[in-house]
C-alpha cells in the first residue's frame, strides 16, 4: 500500500510503499501525533523511514490493493 507523508513546512512529502496493513499504520500514526514520538514505518525495501511526530502534517494511507501484473482488460 502506498503511504504519504506531508511535513510541516517541508513543500515536498514523503511517499513509500508499505507491506503493513492500514489499520496498523494508522494506530502508529496516532500514537506519534498524540504522545509526540517518531513515527517509525518500514517501507518494501526494507528500509526504515523515521519522522518526528511533532512535525507530521499529515498522513495518507492508500487502499490495501493487490498488484495487478501484465496486461489486462479494463
Amino acid at each position: 500500500m502506498e503511504i504519504k507523508i506531508g511535513i510541516q513546512n517541508i513543500g515536498r512529502e514523503i511517499v513509500l510503499e508499505s507491506a503493513q496493513d492500514a489499520d496498523a499504520v494508522a494506530t502508529v500514526v496516532q500514537e506519534a501525533i498524540t504522545k509526540g514520538t517518531d513515527l517509525r514505518l518500514k517501507d518494501d525495501k526494507g528500509r526504515i523511514i523515521i519522522v518526528p511526530g511533532n512535525a507530521l502534517g499529515y498522513v495518507e494511507i492508500g487502499a490495501e490493493e493487490a498488484r495487478k501484473v501484465g496486461f489486462g482488460q479494463f
